[in-house]
């Protein structure tokens, strides 16, 4: 059975490497039993601005599952939101959902990964201005350096799933039931962009290191997350998820666009961020028509009209 694990997971490595960044959120992992349960820790405080916390994950390697630590992550584009990947039950299979980075989050099978990560999109924070905008209630940021904060603790209640048995995995025995909401759904066909390669870096670094896997350290690692932020790479923004965010009244473009999580004051500010465009660019066609069609001379005049000028002069 060893054996048979290890030349499966060795041909799924093959593909993933084969497997252009394009096509990464289409490559998946299948396991015959699943992850460990979600450790419990502190998330480590966001040391500079603009940063978006990936929570800590369970990965499946050469020695079956290891342990990914949460950082904090450079947005590869601006108003960039990070959906985290999750194993999901599948006809007997638990399979790996690769995470993305899009401007909506999207489904991630449910799980409650804390940090903002309560199990429906994200409630840490908001794309503002261009800067981004922790909700202190939620995530752990250094005030000192990070000014650009708000509090919104009724985001918490209707985006936590509860799971007190910190179950890693979405669906089958024992995993979190839920079932992807009409957001998760519409995020889910917007474009997206892989993990950045100081992401891919991190879990390679993870896998390489015995004491990561679950087999060395009974589901306790030692290291569940890292204090300094991964180096920043910087992608072209999505331009199909660029036009959808722009309809989204939460938000109003690259720069200003909001988590699906995003508070209500938000959403009601947004026609103040994006004017209705004014009416005189369409009146002046109607107002002005009625003089271009009565402005002859009087019926009553008994002279000979004067040559009639050119339509549209009194205009002028």
């Amino acid at each position: 059975m060893r054996l048979f694990r290890a030349l499966r997971f060795s041909l799924l490595a093959l593909l993933l490497s084969l497997a252009p960044a394009s096509s990464f959120a289409g490559v998946f992992i299948s396991i015959n039993f699943g992850p460990p349960v979600l450790p419990v820790y502190e998330q480590p405080p966001c040391p500079q601005p603009d940063l978006i916390w990936t929570p800590g994950y369970w990965a499946y390697g050469p020695d079956g599952y290891y342990w990914v630590p949460g950082a904090w992550v450079p947005a590869p584009f601006a108003g960039g939101l990070w959906t985290p990947g999750y194993w999901g039950w599948n006809n007997g299979l638990y399979v790996y959902n690769p995470g993305y980075w899009g401007y909506h989050v999207g489904y991630y099978g449910g799980v409650n990964y804390g940090g903002g990560y309560l199990g429906i999109g994200f409630a840490g924070g908001e794309w503002r201005g261009g800067h981004f905008a922790y909700n202190t209630a939620v995530v752990n940021v250094n005030t000192t350096i990070i000014h650009t904060t708000y509090i919104n603790r009724t985001i918490i209640e209707t985006n936590t799933v509860v799971n007190n048995n910190h179950v890693a995995y979405s669906g089958g025995p024992g995993g979190v039931q839920h079932q992807p909401t009409a957001q998760e759904q519409i995020a889910a066909h917007e474009t997206h962009t892989p993990p950045t390669t100081f992401q891919s870096q991190h879990e390679t670094s993870a896998r390489s290191a015995p004491a990561s896997y679950a087999k060395n350290n009974g589901g306790h690692p030692a290291t569940l997350a890292v204090a300094k932020p991964l180096a920043v790479e910087t992608h072209a923004a999505p331009a199909a998820a660029h036009n959808a965010i722009g309809s989204q009244t939460s938000g109003a473009g690259a720069g200003k666009v909001t988590s699906e999580a995003g508070t209500p004051e938000t959403r009601t500010a947004a026609p103040t961020r994006n004017p209705t465009p004014p009416a005189h660019n369409t009146e002046p066609a109607r107002t002005n028509a009625p003089p271009a069609r009565t402005n002859t001379a009087p019926k009553s005049n008994p002279k000979p009209a004067e040559k009639p000028k050119p339509e549209g002069h009194e205009k002028q």
